[in-house]
């Protein structure tokens, strides 16, 4: 199987890494991605952060350029804010995706934004974190060095879909447990229960990537092939 990775807020490509190997050990093709504006060396554009549509755009390239053809099936996985992500690629480009995992993430419907669907916590860390210029959220305290500054303007913008995102792939929700401020408990036992999704516990608290990246990958490397429409 494909694996195209899609980190939360702050974090890079790097966020994954640990899963990756152990997913390249098992004989699949992994990308993780950097959306734009949380780059290494800094963003591109200071004056001119990215929006979600920005990043759904970049990963949607990925999509399209060519990594989901050549026979393998492909799952596009999102962590926390990656979910706002991988849900607008999944509406423009569904037909091409065999699996899309939710990994402790926003699970949006149309017109909602990570700003309307997290927590009262993470607003106001939104907002503090946005208030040396309105436009970058600062790294939250605790985080790994590599974090960069989040552009403000992909955490409020609202997304647009069609309401075409969950007919052409199998859906996984993988929740990380109960934790302080989880904006996902309610969606996490709501889930739990629908026939039309997978659901793993990995209670490990929200970053499981870096808490238990082997319990990642076995969940990740376990998903079956879904009947992709054509």
């Amino acid at each position: 199987m494909k694996f195209v990775l899609v980190p939360g807020g702050w974090q890079g490509g790097w966020a994954f890494d640990a899963v990756a190997a152990e997913l390249r050990r098992e004989g699949h093709r992994v990308e993780a991605v950097t959306l734009a504006g949380l780059e290494e060396d800094g963003p591109a554009d200071v004056g001119n952060p990215p929006n979600l549509d920005a990043h759904i755009n970049q990963v949607a390239g990925i999509v399209e350029r060519g990594i989901d053809r050549g026979g393998a099936p492909l799952a596009l996985c999102g962590h926390s804010y990656g979910g706002m992500v991988i849900a607008g690629v999944a509406d423009r480009l569904g037909d091409r995706l065999d699996q899309l995992v939710f990994i402790d993430a926003y699970v949006p419907a149309d017109g909602d934004s990570c700003w309307s669907l997290t927590s009262d916590r993470f607003r106001e860390s939104f907002i503090l974190g946005a208030g040396a210029d309105g436009r970058w959220v600062a790294v939250p305290s605790g985080l790994d060095p590599r974090s960069r500054p989040h552009p403000l303007p992909s955490f409020v913008q609202s997304i647009r879909l069609g309401g075409t995102s969950g007919s052409a792939h199998g859906r996984t929700f993988i929740s990380g447990g109960a934790w302080p401020g989880s904006p996902f408990t309610a969606l996490a036992e709501r889930l739990r229960h629908d026939p039309d999704w997978r659901f793993h516990d990995i209670p490990v608290g929200h970053n499981i990537a870096r808490r238990d990246p082997r319990g990642l990958a076995a969940v990740l490397d376990a998903l079956p092939p879904a009947a992709r429409a054509r």
